[in-house]
């Protein structure tokens, strides 16, 4: 005699057998649609701060470009000028040696004479005239000469050099100043391209959902997550500003 309850007790069975079924399915599948969503939320905020933190060390860099190309120009213009002054010292000094030299001939000879009253006065003379129109480097260069029984006081070495010293530092600092300059202007430009990078894995994540096939999503997804990895290793080869971890790039009131 067969059971009434039979039917009733096969269907909850086959029922209970589709359940576990589907659990064990579901236990299969990691990336179920509702966890893909929630990846893609997740991806999508932290790329949001990536490239916003892209964005602001590029601005840094780009200011840090435009102060170290100011304070190249400024340096240029100071050394141009220094160079001026120097040159201008540098004749100045070559017309008074000239006009000195016949003083020291004059000597040499009232020396061969063995006029003692002569050869002081025009010592005196020498010394009154290169105090009066010979720079401290000329007169470096005179001492130099006797104390070597040279003729020339421009013969020192490194005489002429000193005239220009000043002016060779500043254009040098001015040269290194622009260099750094065009050095934060490339990593300002790596940093903006960072960004591009995280746009385009923006634009990925916001179309994963767009998909009715999970393996396309699945796809999609993957392709996102190797663009943010790329991006996020390229930022990390990129130097910061320089001086990044002093305050002096943040203001409190």
């Amino acid at each position: 005699m067969q059971d009434k309850n039979a039917p009733e007790t096969n269907g909850a069975a086959k029922q209970d057998g589709d359940a576990c079924e589907s659990a064990v399915k579901d236990k299969k599948i990691f990336l179920t649609p509702k966890r893909l969503e929630t990846v893609v939320a997740i991806l999508l905020g932290v790329t949001t701060l990536l490239s916003a933190w892209a964005t602001w060390i590029a601005h840094l860099h780009g200011g840090l470009q435009s102060i170290n190309f100011t304070k190249s120009n400024n340096m240029s213009s100071q050394g141009s000028a220094e160079y001026n002054l120097g040159m201008q010292m540098y004749l100045a000094d070559y017309m008074a040696w000239n006009t000195a030299k016949d003083y020291y001939f004059e000597l040499e000879a009232a020396k061969a004479e063995g006029d003692r009253t002569k050869t002081d006065l025009i010592e005196q003379k020498i010394k009154s005239f290169e105090k009066q129109n010979a720079s401290e480097l000329l007169a470096e260069g005179v001492k130099w000469m006797e104390e070597n029984g040279k003729d020339n006081p421009f013969d020192m070495p490194g005489l002429t050099e000193k005239y220009f010293a000043s002016a060779s530092e500043k254009l040098s600092r001015s040269t290194e100043r622009l260099e750094e300059g065009k050095r934060d202007n490339t990593k300002g430009d790596s940093y903006m391209l960072v960004t591009v990078i995280y746009s385009l894995t923006l634009f990925l994540l916001g179309i994963v959902g767009t998909f009715k096939n999970m393996s396309n999503r699945k796809t999609v997804l993957a392709i996102a997550v190797a663009f943010l990895v790329f991006g996020v290793i390229y930022m990390l080869t990129i130097p910061l500003p320089t001086g990044f971890g002093n305050m002096n790039f943040f203001e409190f009131r």
